[in-house]
């Protein structure tokens, strides 16, 4: 059972952000830092990634836990005994299958994508950014092979 007010949980819910939220930020600063420059919410590529590395063609999501459906299995069960859970249930599995056909898309293209969670950016942004870094180097040396 909810806690909180309908009021306040409806004035919760719209203070959730879908841009320039506080994972994305420590992302960027951290490439940012490292010399890397980006475009953010890049609106020419489907999904708008959250930082789009043209360079290189590598589109990066930074996803929060709960939208995005992370320990799914468990998140699920724990939803499904809640009262609006029928509804986050659907709306989470929605945006695990949108997130899907985007990377498809993207790959379609010709985009590497990378996704972290939320969590995972928070506690060390630097693994993070070690991961671009390696996935930068490999779309180097592809691309120095096809020449």
């Amino acid at each position: 059972m909810d806690v909180l007010t309908k009021e306040q949980r409806r004035k919760n819910m719209q203070n959730i952000r879908s841009k320039d939220t506080s994972i994305e930020l420590a992302l960027r600063k951290a490439l940012w830092n490292d010399g890397y420059r980006y475009r953010k919410n890049y609106k020419k590529l489907p999904g708008k990634p959250d930082i789009a590395l043209t360079q290189y063609k590598i589109a990066v999501f930074c996803d929060s836990e709960f939208f995005h459906g992370k320990d799914w299995d468990a998140l699920k069960t724990r939803l499904g005994r809640s009262e609006k859970g029928e509804y986050w249930i659907k709306k989470i599995e929605r945006n695990m299958n949108r997130d899907n056909e985007i990377e498809k898309e993207l790959h379609y293209l010709g985009w590497k994508v990378i996704r972290f969670w939320g969590k995972d950016i928070k506690k060390n942004p630097e693994a993070c950014v070690q991961v671009i870094r390696e996935a930068i180097f490999e779309q180097m040396m592809e691309k120095s092979e096809l020449e």
